[in-house]
């Protein structure tokens, strides 16, 4: 069980332990200049001590409480154990920081030690009013998140339900022929086909590379039936799978857009080469078909371009170079 109520980042606990630390500052000061008999830099240790005690204790008991008991109880129950657990890390935690401090002869200890046992009550109550709000603002902020993610999915679902392959009744028509001309290559065509929209459904924004590649090659298989297999297709992969840092993962239909735009408007009725070369740092799609004057971003590109911004993969750049129209996504915008 996993819910955003029980999460507490690291830059959470580093607040939560900053703040601490400077309540206690601020409490030594305020006892330091009302009582001249503990104007000393002890009283501001001693408090400031107890203060990163009481966070150590919080990290444990809500570490302990939110890994290993919240996730096995009814979320009714969920207030009053973390309460609980809250007011311990204030009384504990000070009670550690008292008895610790008592090896050591200090002007404040003196007054401490007759109210020890009801001071730490009192901070175990200030806890669990500091845990109470600590509690609604960790809920808050990551439903704040999850919102939005989900707007963030929204988002990626309406651009990739616009990139539905343009080439589906083109594919059927082709296929069709083929029927009647050669059922053993229709058949094998609509495998083909049936292959490239399973994956085209799968409701993952992110694919694999080699999952992208494989689709890639399905898509040109089923293009060469019309095309007359004059769509020439060559993978270069340069990656380093041995380099932990390698991103794996890019949006689906990124390569194949890219192959299906050169196809598109780079046929020109004779052959078609494309060439895909992969590296740990981009994705670079060129072929040697017809080459425009310049290269426009219609729906297609565009929509990857604000994926891939929206993904925080990379970016997507273009250029006409030595009658080559190339697509580079450079992986983490390097």
């Amino acid at each position: 069980m996993e819910s955003v109520e029980l999460k507490i980042s690291k830059i959470d606990w580093l607040i939560i332990a900053t703040i601490g630390s400077l309540f206690g500052f601020f409490i030594s000061l305020f006892i330091y200049f009302l009582n001249p008999n503990l104007r000393e830099i002890s009283t501001i240790i001693f408090s400031i001590f107890s203060a990163i005690s009481i966070s150590i204790f919080s990290f444990l008991f809500i570490t302990v409480s939110n890994n290993f008991i919240l996730p096995k109880l009814n979320k009714r129950f969920w207030y009053l154990i973390s309460f609980i657990f809250s007011f311990c890390s204030g009384f504990f935690g000070f009670l550690f920081s008292y008895f610790f401090m008592g090896n050591f002869d200090l002007p404040i200890l003196n007054i401490v030690d007759f109210y020890w046992f009801e001071i730490s009550i009192c901070i175990g109550f200030f806890t669990f009013l500091v845990g109470l709000i600590l509690h609604q603002f960790i809920s808050m902020k990551y439903k704040n998140e999850i919102f939005k993610t989900e707007i963030l999915d929204t988002k990626l679902k309406a651009l990739e339900n616009e990139l539905n392959p343009h080439f589906l009744f083109n594919a059927l028509n082709s296929m069709s022929e083929l029927v009647h001309t050669n059922q053993e290559k229709a058949e094998l065509s609509i495998l083909n086909l049936a292959k490239f929209l399973r994956n085209a459904i799968n409701s993952d924004s992110l694919v694999l590379i080699d999952s992208e590649i494989d689709m890639v090659k399905t898509y040109v298989e089923i293009e060469n039936i019309r095309f007359e297999n004059n769509i020439l297709l060559k993978i270069i992969d340069e990656r380093d799978c041995k380099n932990k840092e390698f991103v794996q993962k890019i949006p689906k239909f990124s390569i194949q857009l890219l192959v299906e735009n050169g196809i598109k408007h780079g046929f020109g009725g004779d052959k078609l080469r494309i060439e895909i070369k992969i590296n740990n740092n981009f994705i670079e799609v060129l072929n040697d078909g017809k080459v425009p004057s310049e290269i426009v971003y219609g729906t297609g590109l565009a929509n990857l371009s604000k994926r891939l911004q929206l993904l925080k993969i990379g970016i997507l750049e273009s250029k006409i170079s030595k009658n080559l129209v190339t697509f580079t996504i450079k992986i983490g915008n390097k």
